[in-house]
């Protein structure tokens, strides 16, 4: 049965000027998951890849490692961008969140504290909520319904593909895919994105009756002697 290997850019550059772009770790986390693929014989018919600079370096380290880097990236029936699969815009929903009064000042001061990633990911979580609730859509430019169906449109197109299918994309995409296939709630599939790996794949199968998630957050490659590679934001 045709399988399509939704993978989590590696580690993307926190803190940086530009966040799209792995950083040191998230290169060697691609090359490092390529390495394991091709040792439990895990190759792509086909690779789709999202529209942002860190899904496409994730793709290149990944099938570098594999030895296949050339025969995808220049073989365009091979190889596909599709923007269905990019992140949600986070810096709209956290300038959207900030922008209510007092909460800019109290994420200063939660992030200047001993540990800033703590102080911030308390303030990414609530503004995340916000968002989802639907009550405040207009003050997005892309609602958390619109990504979650762009999202499930991006899926209806990999699935239709022939053979093993490489959906390099984001957190973010692939709790909305749980969301669908598991019928989750929102707040649940939220609270789920928290707990991806950076270059962890999760296995969709596709066949006559639909789609089907077969697995989540596969990891154990960045586990046990490997533990200095895992990371999740």
């Amino acid at each position: 049965m045709p399988a399509l290997y939704l993978i989590r850019h590696g580690q993307a550059s926190f803190g940086a000027e530009d966040y799209d772009q792995l950083s040191e770790l998230g290169m060697r986390q691609s090359q490092h998951l390529g390495k394991f693929l091709a040792a439990q014989g895990i190759v792509p018919n086909a690779v789709i890849c999202g529209g942002m600079k860190r899904h496409r370096q994730t793709a290149e380290g990944c099938l570098n490692a594999m030895g296949l880097g050339a025969q995808f990236t220049d073989d365009a029936s091979l190889w596909s961008t599709d923007s269905d699969w990019n992140e949600y815009d986070h810096l709209q929903i956290l300038e959207a969140y900030t922008a209510l009064p007092g909460v800019g000042d109290r994420m200063v001061e939660d992030m200047a504290g001993e540990n800033p990633k703590t102080g911030f990911q308390k303030h990414f979580s609530l503004a995340m909520q916000r968002w989802c609730d639907g009550k405040f859509d207009n003050e997005y430019g892309e609602t958390w319904s619109a990504f979650c169906s762009r999202v499930e449109r991006g899926l209806a197109t990999a699935a239709s593909a022939s053979g093993n299918v490489f959906v390099f994309t984001s957190g973010g995409a692939i709790s909305a895919v749980s969301r669908q296939l598991l019928e989750l709630s929102d707040l649940k599939a939220l609270s789920l994105s928290w707990t991806l790996a950076n270059a962890a794949y999760s296995k969709v199968l596709a066949g006559k009756n639909g789609v089907v998630l077969a697995s989540m957050n596969e990891h154990s490659h960045l586990d046990g002697k490997c533990r200095d590679l895992l990371s999740y934001r």
